[in-house]
């Protein structure tokens, strides 16, 4: 094992644990005195708090680092598919150590958390980054995947403000929901087209047949499920969002009405 693959496995490593304590540890301190009503949850809304307060933490550090390979490291963008770079490569480990650290926690907890769709995502997307930290191609395309954790934080806001008893017409989660659906389309719809597309520009060429028929293929499934997914998700958090807009409106005409008779 050389250097770089020691830094990988021991990234992998730190972040499990990280996250593990996170969630066991941190999470319980940190929320006790930040939120109120926190104490108030249940055991069972407790457990999922804690997860997805780890999971926001997840998605703003690797989104962020994907952010900063995807615009500003040379190596990884002049080869997207053979740039060998070592900040990409350990986000990369980051990721791979968050998702088996919350797929502990889902298997732990499975009758409170526990839900196929994320067991689907984390098990696809595990093999394709295996595939990307053991054999070194791809790390532009992991980290641009990865973007799409920068929607994670406004999904999990929305939870959080349910689990508070936020009314739905609250002008906090209204503009979170509003903004869920912004990000969510931005960084995990909006990219599909361009990225097949450069998929599809590449088969046939050199670098494309030096990846192999088995990473080859592992590529175009492992990001066809995450994309179906995506798009189930996006249909799903559409709906949400103008049912919300719709009995705003129904309210709003409700009141008005109510005015009236009342002038």
């Amino acid at each position: 094992m050389d250097a770089g693959d020691a830094l990988v496995l021991g990234t992998v490593l730190t972040s499990l644990c990280a996250f593990q304590l996170l969630f066991h540890f941190v999470s319980y301190w940190f929320s006790r005195r930040v939120s109120p009503g926190f104490n108030s949850l249940s055991s069972e809304k407790k457990i999922e708090w804690n997860s997805r307060v780890v999971s926001t933490c997840h998605s703003l550090v690797v989104g962020a680092l994907s952010l900063s390979v995807s615009l500003f490291d040379e190596a990884a963008i002049a080869d997207p598919l053979w740039g060998d770079s070592l900040l990409a490569k350990v986000n990369v480990a980051i990721a791979s150590g968050y998702l088996v650290s919350d797929l502990l926690i889902i298997v732990l907890h499975w009758d409170v958390i526990g839900d196929k769709y994320f067991l689907i995502h984390h098990c696809a997307s595990l093999y394709a980054f295996f595939l990307v930290l053991k054999d070194g191609p791809l790390q532009y395309i992991a980290n641009f995947r990865l973007l799409a954790e920068l929607s994670s934080p406004c999904v999990n806001q929305r939870w959080f403000l349910e689990a508070l008893q936020y009314s739905k017409f609250s002008t906090a989660n209204v503009l979170n929901g509003l903004l869920m659906t912004l990000a969510f389309f931005v960084v995990r719809i909006l990219p599909i087209p361009s990225f097949y597309s450069f998929m599809l520009s590449v088969v046939g060429t050199e670098a494309y047949a030096r990846l192999g028929l088995l990473t080859q293929c592992s590529w175009a499934l492992s990001c066809v499920v995450l994309d179906v997914m995506n798009v189930i998700w996006m249909v799903k958090i559409s709906k949400g969002c103008l049912k919300v807009i719709a009995l705003m409106r129904r309210e709003k005409a409700s009141s008005s009405l109510r005015n009236g008779k009342l002038d």
